[in-house]
């Protein structure tokens, strides 16, 4: 699944081309995949609407639009879902399969939205009344933001007894990590996965609140993790994966003590560390 730096680095490849654009058509390939309002009054707003600034909020895009009939503070917002991209492409070059949504933006060019497992959603409104409504989830700070601080992180860890990876996986405490990078910043940190985020030290906690913004830095230089689906605004791959420590290296030996890597589960998902490093 698209995390922060995946999606970030869509927003960065796709913001110069998009800010000022007006939408000059609409073509919706799959209507399910828009979850606010219904097609219609989607495909309605939408038409004729100047692009305005882009922007990410944890794993979501939020791109603002103004045009007749919409509310003050109005933005396309896209979630990736597990395999979704959003490409910038040539008009005349054919259409993928799965493809849900098309922005006809003149010059020859088209926005598209292309989910093959169908998990991404598509909403259009402002952000704020959205999350009022519940249509949008409400999300913790950015992990690359002001706002999480050393004093924040370690009372947020005091108050629960969830595994640590668990809390980095909870978009309410931290906005944008997902399974790739909390196993990443677990092993940078020294942190065993399944450790009771209230049993952690605070030279330990502090540990996980630093490294968490140094993996996710290096996978937006690298352009994202293309494990399986992910293509950058442009349809290419990125290059993070290649570096990754844990993630998808079961069985493999551990790059620092050469500890064969293990795998568990911790909250559902599939989780690789080293026994050595990460007692």
């Amino acid at each position: 699944m698209p995390e922060l730096p995946e999606v970030e680095t869509i927003v960065r490849d796709l913001r110069p081309h998009l800010v000022g654009a007006r939408v000059a058509g609409v073509h919706l390939g799959h209507p399910a995949a828009i979850r606010h309002p219904d097609p219609p009054a989607f495909a309605a707003g939408l038409a004729g609407a100047r692009l305005g600034p882009i922007r990410r909020r944890g794993k979501f895009m939020l791109l603002g639009c103004r045009g007749p009939g919409l509310p003050r503070g109005t933005a396309l917002i896209v979630h990736l879902g597990m395999s979704g991209t959003l490409c910038l492409s040539a008009a005349g070059e054919p259409r993928r399969p799965h493809t849900h949504l098309v922005l006809d933006l003149g010059a020859d060019r088209e926005l598209r939205f292309v989910d093959p497992r169908r998990f991404g959603r598509l909403l259009l409104g402002p952000p704020a009344a959205l999350e009022r409504l519940g249509r949008l989830p409400r999300l913790g700070p950015e992990p690359l933001g002001p706002a999480f601080t050393a004093d924040w992180w370690h009372a947020c860890l005091r108050r629960t007894r969830r595994a640590i990876k668990a809390v980095l996986l909870d978009q309410r405490v931290v906005s944008g990590c997902g399974n790739i990078y909390a196993d990443e910043s677990l092993f940078l940190a020294r942190v065993h996965p399944q450790r009771p985020a209230d049993r952690l030290t605070r030279a330990a906690g502090e540990a996980v609140r630093r490294a968490l913004p140094i993996v996710l830095r290096q996978a937006i230089r690298s352009r994202g993790s293309s494990i399986a689906d992910y293509r950058d605004g442009f349809g290419a791959r990125g290059a993070a994966h290649e570096s990754l420590f844990v993630y998808g290296r079961q069985g493999l030996l551990c790059v620092r003590c050469r500890t064969p890597l293990r795998r568990t589960q911790v909250a559902g998902r599939t989780t690789v560390f080293c026994p050595c490093c990460q007692r």
